[in-house]
C-alpha cells in the first residue's frame, strides 16, 4: 500500500486589504505542498510568494539531480533525501528573491514566509522560515508543528512575556526571518511519522495572527473531515476576525500510508546558513533558471505570433480569391461590351 492524500486549498484576499500578496502551491505528483505570505507592498509581496513556490515547484520537477549531486550545495546536517532537497530548494528561494529585488527598484526589500512540507514515505518533513504555522490535527486535538520566527515569540520563549500580553501587542506580527530579506537565512525542519487519518493545516498568519488555536480547531472540527469546508470555515474564521489580511489554507489528510520504515522522527533542528562559496553556486542555479524562464517567454511569445498569422491566412486566401472573382467579372463584362 502506497501513501495516499486528501488536499485543498485556498486564499483569500480579506476583508480590508485591496491586493492578495499570499500565494500557495500544490504539487501533489510530488506530495509536495507550500503556502507563503509576502510583503513589500505594490504587488512586491505578491511576486515573492509566487517566486517562492515556483523555485521550490521548479527544483523538485527538474533539478533533483542537480541539486543532489552538487557536493558544494551539501548541508552541514545529515537529513532524509527529501528533507535535503526541501531545504537546499529554499535556499534557492530565498537567492531567487533576494536577486530580483535588488535588480528592480519596484521590488526594493520584498519577502516572504514560508511553511512548506514534502511527504516521503511514511514521513512528512515540515520546513518554515516566519510566522506562517503548520499544525497536525488528530480526533479532538491540534498541535503546533511550528514555532513562529517573530520578536512576539522570541520574547515569549525567553520568558519575557506572557501569551496574554503578546496578544494583545499592535507590533505583534514583526517577523525576524524571512525570504529574500537577507542573502542567506536559517530555515527550521522537523520530519514526523504520519499515520493513517492525522490531518495537517499550514496557514498565513491571516488565520493564526487573529484567531486563536482552540478556535482553530473548532472551526476545522465543524466542517466534519470535508477537506474543502476546512479550508472555508477557517478563511471564514479569519474574516469573522476583521479580515485585515490575506490568509491562505492548504489542509492535507493522511489516507493510506506504506509499510513502517526503520528511520526515526527528527525533532525540529535550524539548518545554518549556508557558506559563501554555496552561495556562489546558487547564483549560478538562479541564474540558470532565470535565462531559462526568459527563453520560455520568448518562445510562447513567437508561437503566439506564428499562430496569429496562421490565423490570418484563411481571411488572406479569401480575399485574393475575391479579387480573383472581381477581376474575372470586369474581364468578361468589358468583352460583351
Amino acid at each position: 500500500m502506497n501513501l495516499k492524500l486528501s488536499y485543498a486549498g485556498k486564499t483569500d484576499i480579506g476583508l480590508v486589504r485591496t491586493g492578495n500578496e499570499d500565494s500557495f502551491k500544490i504539487d501533489i505528483d510530488r506530495n509536495l505542498f507550500l503556502v507563503c505570505d509576502g510583503m513589500g507592498g505594490h504587488q512586491a509581496g505578491e511576486v515573492a510568494s509566487n517566486d517562492a513556490c515556483e523555485t521550490i515547484t521548479y527544483c523538485f520537477s527538474e533539478l533533483v539531480s542537480e541539486i543532489n549531486e552538487n557536493k558544494i550545495l551539501k548541508l552541514e546536517k545529515d537529513i532524509p533525501p527529501a528533507a535535503d532537497l526541501l531545504v537546499k530548494s529554499i535556499r534557492l528561494a530565498n537567492r531567487s528573491i533576494y536577486l530580483r529585488s535588488r535588480s528592480n527598484a519596484a521590488l526594493t526589500g520584498m519577502g516572504t514566509t514560508i511553511v512548506c512540507a514534502v511527504f516521503e514515505d511514511d514521513f512528512i518533513h515540515v520546513a518554515h522560515v516566519g510566522d506562517s504555522r503548520a499544525y497536525v490535527m488528530t480526533d479532538n486535538a491540534l498541535t503546533r508543528l511550528t514555532t513562529d520566527h517573530s520578536w512576539v515569540s522570541e520574547m515569549q520563549a525567553a520568558g519575557q512575556m506572557s501569551e496574554q500580553k503578546a496578544s494583545e501587542l499592535v507590533a505583534k506580527n514583526v517577523i525576524t526571518r524571512a525570504l529574500g530579506v537577507n542573502e542567506k537565512t536559517e530555515i527550521d525542519i522537523r520530519s514526523c511519522r504520519v499515520e493513517v487519518g492525522k490531518t495537517y493545516i499550514f496557514c498565513s498568519d491571516g488565520l493564526c495572527g487573529f484567531a486563536d488555536d482552540d478556535e482553530i480547531l473548532l472551526a476545522a472540527m465543524q466542517a466534519k473531515g470535508d477537506l474543502d469546508d476546512i479550508a472555508k470555515n477557517l478563511v471564514q474564521l479569519a474574516n469573522n476576525h476583521g479580515g485585515q489580511d490575506n490568509v491562505t489554507i492548504v489542509v492535507i489528510r493522511v489516507d493510506e500510508v506504506g509499510e513502517r520504515s526503520a528511520r526515526e522522527p527528527m525533532d525540529v533542528i535550524t539548518i545554518p546558513k549556508e557558506t559563501d562559496e554555496a552561495l556562489m553556486e546558487e547564483n549560478k542555479i538562479v541564474d540558470a533558471m532565470i535565462d531559462l524562464k526568459n527563453k520560455s517567454r520568448e518562445e510562447i511569445t513567437s508561437e503566439v505570433q506564428i499562430k496569429s498569422k496562421s490565423s490570418n491566412l484563411p481571411l488572406i486566401i479569401i480575399f485574393i480569391a475575391f479579387v480573383i472573382v472581381a477581376a474575372a467579372i470586369i474581364y468578361l463584362n468589358s468583352g460583351i461590351d
